[in-house]
């Protein structure tokens, strides 16, 4: 496909770094404040599946605190003091910018699921890693969190069959509209997604 192919990509590139540039004020602010309320490192460094199942660490800003073990608990959340308008604001995603423009992800597509979920997919689940996983995407603007798994993929094989320019501009929009009632206080509502766990332990 000319535009998942060719044509995406260089706007991904060309409005990542845009955006960069644009939010470095807000980026920089975001740093300091991180800096002066938490006492380990401000980003979160994951492993996650990519296009085609490739493996890439992925950025983001650290909004939970880690365990006793010192690894930061997907089942017993506890939020930095910052960390909870970060998720709901989606402020957390600003360091993805960066594998935006390392060609690892793409600003529209299914969010990028930890590597450790391979193994737990339906075959018809593996429709996502089709095109390159995304800082916002279908799922994320129609409930986030807020819907089950079955759900969820099932707006993201949506997404890959309607992919288009103007399917990823209304994303776009949406994401800006949503993450400034968030900001605001006009959108309160944030749901924070179970473990995945599956149903079929397939190998691959």
């Amino acid at each position: 496909m000319l535009y998942n192919d060719h044509i995406k990509p260089f706007f991904d590139k060309v409005l990542a770094l845009a955006l960069m540039v644009l939010l470095l004020p807000l980026t920089g602010l975001i740093t300091i404040l991180l800096l002066a309320t938490q006492r380990k490192s401000i980003f979160f460094i994951q492993r996650r599946s990519g296009k085609n199942l490739k493996p890439f660490n992925m950025y983001k800003f650290r909004t939970l605190e880690p365990d006793d073990s010192g690894s930061l608990s997907m089942e017993n959340r506890v939020f930095t003091p910052l960390g909870r308008l970060m998720r709901a604001s989606s402020l957390d995603e600003l360091p993805q910018l960066v594998n935006v423009l390392r060609g690892e992800m793409s600003l529209v597509g299914p969010r990028p699921m930890p590597v450790e979920y391979e193994r737990r997919y339906e075959e018809n689940q593996l429709r996502r890693f089709e095109v390159k996983p995304g800082i916002t995407g279908w799922a994320q603007v129609n409930g986030r969190n807020a819907m089950s798994w079955e759900k969820r993929f099932s707006l993201d094989a949506e997404y890959v069959e309607g992919l288009s320019f103007l399917f990823d501009l209304k994303i776009l929009w949406m994401t800006v509209v949503q993450a400034f009632g968030a900001l605001t206080g006009k959108n309160k509502n944030h749901e924070e997604m179970p473990v995945f766990r599956g149903i079929n332990m397939m190998t691959r």
